[in-house]
């Protein structure tokens, strides 16, 4: 949980600078809200029981929740976070940071602005939260739900089955392009050429350059849709260009995103593979944030059909958290678990009274104390406890002490000790803890 705390403090003080509310929504959503939305990711809901009355199935995103938010509520215009957990029925491991019940962070920009302003934005928080963890080296895989169709219907894909090639497609990061064209082919049939074509695109990757030698390309450009999107990622490229970030970002034909509702720009981050420092496991976690523009969402919960144009991120603190976690294991850093700064000891018998009466001051001025909970315990056992937790501080009454009007403090780490007056000692302590 500290290491945890951590990281989302990070992340969420990073969508308040970009000037974002937060929100929660209910943990279950209406089934019928939530099917149709994921293509072929729907099997992996969570369904709750039938118990008379609607049907109910637990959250797989954050995003479904919130365009349905926008549109039951008539909001047209919103920058949002959400912190929260989503449930999926995926077969769990651990060691790429998959789960069946985890935490997602999103950002999303809702409303009709200006093209590809609020889409430079979310990569630039992308950016500034993968720096602000020191997990190494990343790259921002960049592309467009028009240029894959654009591309798909050019190869001579029937229109049919885009969904079905996309969602193929979107395992090129698991997967070697022979087994996905395999599963294209004899899985999906997909005629052998057309996939060979896809397999020409697919394999493309590069900066702002290579949007301009698409433009140029003789199938693609004389598709309009693929085009339109070019078109928007030539602007982008502009703007990421003065944010200080186009280095990091990658134009790549093969990113396609496998769920349904992205409609324009979509975006992953990937975690550049270190070479392992001796002693440590070759981590393997895949994308640790993606995102993209959803901008048909909204309309689909409006009765009218009316559409909030949408842009947005996910933040994947799992796989953060699990990355973080094994470092730490590999270095042998050692987390406190708690905060507790001052610890109220006795080295004599019968001094429950005075200890209570100590540690009572101490939180009534919001120090965080803690002592042992024996009427008379052993003064060694008091000190290991604060050595073995990490507790900066010892106050220590005594008969000595109570007879003088004092309260010894003493530091755990240089083991030195000052005898206060009684009066004075929180205002010594407050000085002290300020100074650490």
């Amino acid at each position: 949980m500290v290491v945890r705390e951590k990281i989302l403090d990070l992340v969420i003080s990073c969508f308040k600078r970009h000037g974002a509310k937060g929100m929660d929504t209910p943990a279950f959503e209406l089934k019928e809200t939530l099917t149709e939305k994921y293509g072929e990711d729907s099997g992996l809901m969570y369904d709750l029981k039938d118990q008379g009355g609607e049907l109910l199935s637990l959250r797989y995103d954050l995003t479904v929740p919130f365009a349905r938010y926008l549109a039951m509520n008539k909001v047209k215009k919103m920058k949002r976070y959400h912190v929260g957990k989503v449930w999926r029925r995926e077969s769990p491991t651990i060691v790429q940071g998959r789960y069946r019940e985890f935490c997602q962070c999103d950002f999303d920009i809702a409303g009709q602005f200006d093209p590809m302003i609020p889409d430079a934005e979310c990569l630039k928080i992308m950016c500034e939260i993968l720096s602000g963890l020191q997990l190494g080296d990343f790259l921002i895989k960049v592309n467009d739900r028009r240029i894959v169709d654009g591309m798909f219907a050019v190869c001579g894909v029937p229109e049919s089955k885009f969904r079905a090639i996309c969602s193929s497609i979107d395992k090129l990061d698991k997967m070697a392009w022979k087994d996905v064209r395999h599963e294209m082919v004899v899985k999906k049939g997909l005629a052998p050429e057309v996939a060979d074509r896809i397999g020409d695109y697919v394999q493309c990757h590069g900066g702002v350059s290579l949007v301009e030698q698409m433009f140029q390309d003789p199938r693609l450009s004389q598709n309009k849709q693929a085009l339109e999107g070019l078109g928007d990622l030539k602007l982008l490229f502009e703007y990421l260009t003065l944010f200080g970030i186009a280095d990091k970002i990658s134009f790549d034909l093969s990113l396609a995103r496998g769920l349904d509702y992205y409609t324009g720009v979509i975006y992953e981050a990937v975690l550049l593979q270190t070479p392992t420092q001796a002693g440590e496991e070759p981590l393997n976690v895949g994308s640790v944030a993606a995102g993209g523009r959803y901008d048909g969402l909204v309309g689909m919960f409006d009765p009218k059909g009316h559409k909030v144009p949408c842009v947005g991120l996910s933040i994947g603190v799992e796989r953060i958290f699990y990355i973080v976690e094994q470092r730490m294991k590999t270095k042998g850093e050692k987390v406190r678990t708690t905060e507790t700064q001052v610890f109220v000891a006795t080295p004599q018998k019968n001094f429950l009274q005075e200890r209570l009466k100590l540690i009572a001051e101490l939180w009534d001025s919001g120090i965080k104390a803690e002592m042992l909970y024996k009427n008379n315990p052993k003064l060694l056992t008091q000190l290991h406890y604060c050595e073995s937790t990490g507790i900066p501080l010892v106050v220590i009454i005594g008969e000595q002490e109570l007879k003088e009007g004092v309260i010894k403090i003493r530091s755990v780490a240089s083991r030195e000790e000052v005898a206060i007056k009684r009066e004075n000692f929180v205002a010594e302590i407050q000085k002290r803890l300020s100074e650490s």
